[in-house]
């Protein structure tokens, strides 16, 4: 054999088996996928209590209490149960992009109550935690504690 046919016999060869080490890459994507256990939605609440402080008893009063899906799939609220029928959530239906934010309001009709109140809204979705407490204060002022 010539000389010439001989080194590029080698390299051709050497070009060969160098592409064979890399076929268990072949049709993997450079990007790692995520478990299961990483793809979740987290709500994120920026304050979790509210304090109305004095109010006269008949009155409605609301706040609105924001959060942001910090996770890395949609943020759906499931429900957003109350302790008494006098307080009353409002909340996104629609599901939270992640880095988005949301709201949930709530009335509280202070309508036959008197002093000191404190009600408790749980919020449960699909987010790390899956179950948060809200909760909202008043002191219901009437004519007999003016």
């Amino acid at each position: 054999m010539k000389k010439g046919t001989l080194y590029i016999m080698l390299a051709l060869s050497l070009l060969a088996s160098a592409g064979c080490g890399n076929r268990n890459h072949r049709g993997k994507s450079a990007a790692v996928s995520q478990s299961p256990d990483t793809v979740k939605a987290v709500i994120s609440f920026s304050e979790i209590e509210h304090n109305f402080g004095q109010v006269q008893e008949g009155e409605k009063v609301g706040c609105i209490f924001t959060f942001t899906n910090t996770g890395n799939a949609d943020l759906v609220i499931n429900s957003a149960i109350t302790t008494c029928g006098c307080t009353v959530p409002k909340y996104d239906r629609r599901p939270i992009a992640p880095g988005k934010n949301g709201s949930l309001e709530v009335v509280f009709n202070t309508e036959g109550r008197n002093g000191i109140q404190s009600k408790t809204i749980t919020v449960k979705s699909n987010a790390d935690p899956p179950v948060i407490i809200l909760k909202i204060t008043a002191e219901v002022m009437n004519n007999s504690n003016n």
